[in-house]
């Protein structure tokens, strides 16, 4: 069925079921490939992208919306999330619905609210709905055009994720449970957009006091094989809540 139709047809089931004028929209990091990921979805027929999105059920809280989506999405449960801003610029939905009669669910102008989501790339399973003919993870470094305003949205989301690494801990969610110290100083690199010293980066992140270095290392490379460890979670919910005193 064509997007027009599919949206149509909706429309009407919307305005009885979510709270007018309120989306949610998602900007869902993976880390992959020594490579920082982003979810985007393909609109069908339209040949735009789109971040990971949807609306709040009258009975929903933001934050349960917001898990409901991206279980919907990834099939993933307990994610990371953390809401940034909200976008409130007129005409938000111009360009997209521009040819839909007015009272259009979708037309309405919505209040949206950005949420940061950090996964774990290997826990997900891509779901793609009947609106879309993609559903990807792309690197940050290269990103298609974006419907509306989701590019600034998706700007927003990385300049909070790269802020926050100045007062939290990063890496519970996007890494597996064990890795190596290299994957994680080029996990925060990919964040920030820049190299960082190997002895500082090893020194800070362990006078952090949320790593355990565990009784074995990482097998199958022609140089010594680099120990593995894991995050402590007790210490990073600790470090979480209480922040750091220092940044990068």
């Amino acid at each position: 069925m064509e997007f027009k139709k599919i949206i149509e047809e909706k429309s009407a089931a919307s305005w009885e079921k979510y709270i007018p004028n309120l989306s949610i929209d998602c900007v869902v990091f993976g880390f992959h490939d020594a490579s920082l990921k982003v979810l985007v979805t393909r609109l069908k027929d339209k040949n735009v992208w789109a971040l990971p999105g949807g609306y709040v059920l009258k009975e929903e809280n933001l934050k349960e919306a917001a898990n409901r989506i991206l279980y919907q999405r990834t099939g993933a449960e307990n994610i990371y999330l953390q809401q940034f801003k909200v976008f409130s610029n007129m005409n938000r939905s111009s360009g997209v619905f521009e040819d839909f009669p007015d009272g259009l669910w979708n037309k309405q102008r919505f209040l949206s609210v950005g949420f940061n989501a950090l996964v774990d790339f290997h826990d997900v399973n891509l779901v793609m709905d009947n609106i879309s003919d993609a559903c990807e993870w792309l690197s940050i470094d290269e990103l298609p055009e974006f419907m509306m305003d989701h590019r600034e949205i998706f700007d927003k989301g990385l300049e909070t994720l790269r802020r926050q690494l100045n007062h939290k801990p990063i890496g519970y969610n996007l890494l597996p449970e064990k890795f190596t110290m290299p994957e994680l100083q080029k996990l925060y690199e990919v964040i920030l957009g820049k190299k960082l010293n190997r002895g500082n980066f090893y020194r800070k992140m362990l006078r952090y006091d949320i790593l355990e270095k565990l009784d074995e290392s990482r097998k199958g490379g022609a140089h010594k094989a680099p120990d593995l460890y894991k995050f402590e979670v007790e210490k990073y919910q600790l470090a979480l809540t209480n922040g750091f005193n220092e940044g990068w």
